[in-house]
């Protein structure tokens, strides 16, 4: 029988953030699971929350972790009400990620679990929930030691909420939008909708989905009448079309949104968005990656999920400004390396025009950590592949499932039985998108059959076999899925240019020759593979930031190796990046933006700063995407360089490549005698200047400079303003070896989220107000308070002239 009305029915209520006023406590007993658990005196925070970002560095801890406490036993309580008048209500708390192994509790009743930390999951609380009283939720976390190879975080490090449904709704990842036909004039859009019901009747509902486009103007509408059956679900499908479509592209990344409202006696009881973008994506073995038909080369990079000295606390504007930086130096492309993303992160990528491959696991069944993900393969992995697929599906920017990462199984002759599983999980889940994997052995995946039992190979570091691949698999699509490898620090330069892996400063030179692991090489490499293999997707280069943890060369082994990785303490983090941990740019940012930009730019290295070394010969690089590259030395010409015919002759050592000088055309070099005062370089086309550089010899440090990514930003307790803090002579040109202390006040509407300095040997905490420079850069990170005005920041430092900026929030 139809129910002809209804009044249990409310209007429809949004998702509620869930993420204020929670307890926390480490190493409180099993008890606290009970709802009168005395949590009296645990430590009051909002979420997210990283505790090992807070420290301290200790060499007791992995350095292959970051050298933190990544470990342990953790909780977290949180007190609530929810009214009375919700009694008929469906309540659930939806968590985008909890590291690790969570189990929750509600008012002393297990409703759920989840091991692996990257995967977001809803628990249903109905049963359990005592309406117009206290509930307490409690939530256990307990990474194990061995359980990462990289910094992994531990806490409830992203966004949580809480839902209140009406018994018929649209559940969890309850929409999937495709765009089946696209053309000039028109796309068709289809939606699937799925429709729970928990009611103890049957219902006569009206499924309305009405799609806006990026300014929030209607452009189509559907209605379709559905019987509702109790405790039933249904799937339905909407067909709907777009006029004159904006397509979502890397230059244009126009967003559309469908609503989906589900209405019982014209009154909406749920509703649900869903951003997508109308675009098509099309992989072909000749012409490679095709975005709405044409053919783009993708300029990739890798990259873990931390945030630098934030930790992996979840951050919108902290993504944002990583792949803002990513793409000004060329970047269309993220692998997110080796685990499902934050829906942050594929938000950002929506925006900004930056496609994705959302990468699943780093383990299958073989682990290559005692407590990784191998120990929870089998009961889990479909549930936590179907979810990420299920969640990421509508986003625009995602264009390929990795199912796995360097994954043991390469080298099992079965191995290929649980690639075609997966394989077959990713497009039983979504029909729209490849699959592919990191494969990093070599000829293993193709001898023992898992290259066939994915879509599109990629290969991690063997450049030189991309064509020999082709040839013997011709219909097989290949990119470098992790490349390079490559390792340095900001501001450091080691004479003379040398193989030496190690430096006795624990760095590593900014020259970017000196190659790390053995699987490594410098980038011309890759870009020489990639001009040689124009039926290559493109490379994703290893990694985009410096990452806490594994740091190679430096502690380092092999991706397989077990236990920690402290011979070279206090090395903590990774060198691998064009960009440091603070987001500040080396060397190589500017090598890679010379090949995968347009706008005329011209770099030049090292610092002009070499007292004692005067009239020495010091090698200078130049990159530049120009024709033609004049260096001055105190107004001196020392000769143009054509780039393409003048080569740069620098160390190199991978796979079967012999230990010997690499010819690479994509540095131009000179070799000067050292005198203070300016280095300069001009770069020209067909002859004419179109840009320069110059680095001046610096005095001594006199004062401190602040600059700050953004003077306003909001008042919502979330956002955050960057600021750059440098060491300049009275002049203004920055020290380049400088390492003073800098103290930190901050007065007004905001607090400190982080200090950090890029330099991978610091045991400096990420969270006090004051940081040592490294090579004359350091970073300040201001989180805004909820309430509009200013915050102040003030850096003092001995016999520096102190400086101050104002942040405003809106």
């Amino acid at each position: 029988m139809l129910q002809a009305c209804n009044t249990r029915y409310s209007e429809s209520i949004p998702d509620q953030n869930f993420n204020k006023d929670w307890l926390f406590q480490k190493e409180a007993p099993e008890e606290a699971k009970s709802i009168d658990f005395d949590d009296a005196d645990w430590r009051s925070l909002n979420l997210p929350h990283d505790w090992a970002i807070e420290g301290p560095f200790d060499k007791k801890y992995n350095a292959r972790t970051g050298g933190l406490p990544v470990h342990g036993v953790a909780w977290y309580r949180k007190h609530f009400t929810i009214e009375n008048k919700y009694s008929e209500k469906q309540i659930s708390i939806e968590f985008d990620g909890a590291m690790n192994n969570a189990k929750v509790w509600l008012n002393g009743e297990f409703v759920g679990e989840r091991p692996y930390g990257y995967i977001g999951f809803e628990l249903d609380l109905t049963k359990h929930i005592k309406f117009g009283e206290k509930n307490v939720i409690a939530v256990q976390l307990s990474p194990e030691d061995l359980a990462a190879r990289w910094y992994s975080g531990a806490g409830i490090y992203r966004n949580v909420r809480l839902k209140i449904n009406n018994s018929i709704h649209i559940p969890q990842y309850g929409t999937y939008v495709t765009t089946p036909k696209i053309n000039k004039t028109k796309a068709e859009v289809n939606i699937e909708t799925k429709i729970v019901s928990a009611a103890k009747s049957s219902e006569e509902v009206v499924l309305k989905t009405i799609i806006l486009n990026s300014k929030g103007i209607q452009v189509v509408e559907n209605l379709k009448k559905i019987t509702i059956h109790k405790n039933w679900e249904v799937v339905e499908n909407v067909g709907l079309t777009v006029e004159n479509p904006d397509l979502w592209d890397l230059n244009n990344p126009v967003l559309y949104t469908a609503k989906s409202s589900i209405l019982i006696n014209k009154k909406i009881v749920d509703e649900y968005e869903t951003k997508f973008g109308i675009r098509e994506i099309e992989f072909d073995k000749d012409k490679g990656f095709l975005l709405n038909g044409n053919q783009v080369e993708l300029n990739g990079v890798c990259m873990h999920h931390d945030q630098g000295p934030l930790g992996t606390a979840i951050n919108y504007r902290a993504k944002q400004r990583q792949m803002e930086i990513m793409q000004s130096m060329g970047v269309n492309a993220l692998r997110t390396s080796h685990n499902p993303p934050s829906p942050e992160i594929l938000q950002v990528c929506d925006e900004l025009g930056i496609v994705v491959i959302a990468e699943a696991f780093d383990e299958w069944k073989l682990g290559k950590v005692k407590n990784g993900y191998n120990k929870f393969f089998d009961e889990w992995h479909e549930k936590d592949l179907r979810d990420m697929i299920k969640r990421d599906r509508n986003h625009p920017s995602v264009i390929m499932w990795s199912i796995g990462n360097e994954i043991l199984e390469q080298s099992r002759k079965d191995g290929w039985k649980v690639a075609k599983q997966l394989n077959d999980i990713c497009h039983d889940e979504d029909i729209t998108r490849p699959t592919t994997v990191g494969f990093n052995y070599y000829p293993a995946p193709f001898k023992n059959k898992l290259a066939e039992y994915v879509d599109i190979v990629g290969m991690n570091y063997w450049p030189e076999n991309y064509n020999e691949i082709l040839e013997a698999n011709p219909d097989m699509i290949i990119y470098g899925s992790e490349t390079s490898s490559l390792t340095s620090s900001r501001g450091v330069y080691h004479l003379p240019i040398e193989f030496t892996e190690k430096h006795e400063t624990n760095h590593v030179s900014s020259y970017d020759v000196i190659v790390g692991p053995p699987w490594a090489y410098p980038p011309d490499v890759e870009f020489d593979a990639q001009e040689k293999c124009p039926k290559s997707l493109g490379e994703f280069m290893w990694t985009g930031f410096d990452y806490i943890g594994e740091p190679t060369p430096y502690g380092g082994r092999d991706n397989s190796t077990h236990g920690y990785w402290n011979d070279d303490w206090p090395s903590r983090s990774s060198y691998f990046a064009p960009v440091d941990l603070c987001g500040f740019p080396k060397d190589r940012y500017y090598l890679y933006q010379s090949q995968w930009t347009t706008e005329s730019m011209v770099h030049v290295l090292p610092h002009w700063n070499w007292e004692g070394k005067e009239g020495e010969t010091i090698p200078v690089y130049s990159y530049t995407n120009c024709e033609e590259v004049e260096l001055f030395v105190n107004g001196k010409s020392y000769g143009k360089k054509v780039k393409g015919k003048d080569f740069t002759m620098i160390p190199a050592e991978y796979h079967d490549y012999k230990k010997g000088m690499y010819k690479s055309k994509y540095r131009l070099s000179w070799n000067v005698p050292y005198q203070p005062g300016s280095l300069k370089v001009v770069a020209y086309n067909k002859g004419k200047q179109v840009v320069t550089k110059e680095i001046k010899t610096a005095g001594k440090p006199a004062k401190i400079s602040l600059v700050a990514d953004r003077t306003e930003i909001d008042a919502d307790g979330n956002d955050l303003s960057f600021i750059t803090v440098r060491v300049e002579d009275k002049d203004g040109n920055m020290c380049p070896e400088a390492n003073n202390l800098v103290n930190f006040k901050i007065e007004g509407q905001g607090v400190l989220a982080a200090v950090g300095s890029g330099d991978q040997t610091s045991l400096e905490s990420f969270q006090v107000p004051k940081r040592k420079v490294f090579n004359g850069m350091c970073l300040v990170v201001l989180k805004s308070l909820e309430t509009t005005g200013e915050i102040k920041l003030i850096a003092k430092s001995e016999l520096l002239k102190e400086a101050q900026i104002v942040i405003s929030t809106k």
